[in-house]
């Protein structure tokens, strides 16, 4: 009899020896960064520009892996515009936008959940005490069925622990998904801050542009009623027909509305600016202030160093990691799991004696308060949850190269703006100054009589457009260069701006010369 409870005890401890053996080992699939098709450099970069580059000589014109660095701290690379009203606006942003606030408790969450996983590591213990008043059945005492069994109240103080041994890696494999979920909500909290960022910066050009706009439509206004005074003093005399009047009052009418036009877009871009700056947008207005052309190089570098800065490939990596160690714990539900538990404390029929050193008691394992369960038919529920994990994964390998092919598109996309908008914006300077020119003749030729006042119009329509065309071109090359900033995950904050004139000097001298 003693050898065979020996034998029983030797085999219970090989058992628990070969399952403390494959505790933690994790059964989800080695994970590796899938492949993506990035280019050795972006097409659109200007020559001057890849000259100019701030990266380091070591990555400049060589491929190189793409190493997690999206966290590095960028700086405020608003600060390239030189520009004390941006700087005060970004600061305010940060510190109230309500979507920022948003995700900074999306990454709480996050973390909370992480702490719940981790939590799965360590053993739980749990006190109680307290009175159980019962009365058993004669036949679970062995007694004859008319045998009266009296109640009775036991009083316990009683401690209990359990533990999840990490058998097959279920529960490690859990904590690294969370981790990796906390990390990928912290990569998007960073997006958010950026577009946040590139947001305010967009909309303040926007806001300034619109201003240009309207002193454009002032001077035109004032030109307008010059015009006007011009051709009355001339009707007047007898020198015209009323026609001329009535097209002079019609063009000042014309170019007054136009000028409202702007200013409803303006108040709009005031109040969407307001919102995020976490303010009610009557609590906010800003001064009238003309866009100054934005002319600053910004150096792309490599498309493999795009993979490292942009928070949103950061996060959709981290999904991807996250969707992995979601495998090895739909595997891990295949084989068995061991859960240890144990309890100690004291029992007794009265209060005073509960905790005699007699009224002691405990339960241990492994006979007792040990469960090794071992799944046999579940319907396929399992074989169902695994094949729903690896098509997870797949759906997030898939959302990663998409990201990856639209962050170079986004970096493409403004590269090749900045690029043609250098070109056109020499090229509308010269279409300003040329409709000024023209404006100047046709005004002098009607004067003497040469021409009709339908010319005038004409050449006046002709410098407003172009203006008005050089003034919009102004706001989108510096809102391109905020894309492009954004686009690159942050931008370098070290890049001087470059000196710039007020976008509307060929117009000024126009006037001036009127």
């Amino acid at each position: 009899m003693k050898t065979l409870n020996t034998k029983r005890w030797l085999g219970l401890s090989a058992l628990l020896g070969s399952l403390l053996v494959v505790a933690g080992c994790s059964l989800a699939p080695t994970y590796t960064k899938p492949d993506v098709s990035a280019p050795a450099a972006f097409k659109e970069t200007p020559q001057e520009t890849t000259q100019q580059t701030a990266l380091a000589p070591s990555e400049q014109g060589t491929w190189k892996t793409a190493q997690p660095s999206e966290q590095v701290l960028r700086g405020e690379w608003w600060t390239v515009f030189n520009d004390p009203t941006l700087n005060a606006l970004e600061h305010q942003a940060l510190e109230a936008n309500q979507n920022l606030k948003a995700a900074a408790a999306r990454v709480k969450e996050s973390r909370a959940i992480n702490q719940t996983a981790r939590a799965g590591l360590f053993p739980t213990l749990d006190a109680g005490f307290g009175p159980t008043r019962e009365k058993l059945s004669p036949a679970s005492q062995f007694l004859p069925a008319n045998a009266n069994v009296p109640s009775q109240t036991l009083w316990r103080a009683e401690g209990s622990a359990s533990y999840e041994v990490d058998l097959f890696g279920r529960v490690s494999d859990s904590v690294k998904a969370a981790n990796a979920g906390t990390e990928q909500s912290e990569a998007l909290f960073r997006s958010v801050q950026l577009a946040l960022q590139a947001d305010v910066a967009q909309n303040y050009f926007n806001l300034r542009e619109l201003d240009s706009e309207s002193d454009v439509f002032t001077r035109t206004v004032t030109l307008r009623e010059q015009a006007l005074k011009l051709v009355q003093n001339r009707f007047n005399e007898g020198e015209i027909s009323e026609l001329d009047v009535a097209q002079a009052k019609s063009e000042l009418a014309t170019a007054k509305s136009d000028a409202m036009t702007v200013q409803r877009a303006r108040a709009a871009s005031e109040h969407s600016l307001a919102v995020l700056l976490g303010k009610a947008a009557s609590q906010f207005s800003m001064a009238a202030n003309p866009l100054t052309p934005v002319d600053i190089k910004i150096p792309p570098g490599l498309p493999s160093s795009l993979l490292e800065r942009r928070p949103d490939i950061s996060a959709a990596e981290r999904a991807m990691a996250a969707a992995n160690s979601r495998i090895g714990v739909a595997k891990s539900a295949f084989f068995p799991s061991l859960n240890i538990t144990g309890s100690g404390g004291f029992e007794s029929a009265t209060l005073g004696d509960l905790f005699n050193w007699s009224s002691r008691t405990f339960l241990l394992g492994p006979f007792a308060g040990t469960a090794l369960n071992l799944p046999i038919f579940d319907g396929g529920r399992r074989k169902g949850n695994l094949a729903n994990a690896r098509a997870i994964y797949e759906e997030d390998v898939a959302n990663y190269r998409q990201q990856v092919l639209v962050a170079f598109q986004e970096v493409e996309d403004n590269l090749s703006d900045l690029r043609i908008l250098q070109d056109q914006t020499r090229t509308q300077a010269e279409a300003v100054s040329a409709s000024n020119r023209a404006a100047q003749l046709s005004r002098s030729q009607y004067t003497e009589g040469a021409v009709n006042y339908l010319d005038v119009i004409d050449a006046e329509r002709t410098v407003l457009q172009s203006q008005r065309a050089a003034v919009q071109l102004a706001g989108v090359q510096a809102t391109s260069t905020v894309n492009l900033i954004r686009a690159l995950g942050g931008g370098w904050g070290d890049m001087p701006a470059a000196p710039a004139t007020p976008v509307a000097a060929a117009s000024d001298a126009s006037v001036a010369s009127r």
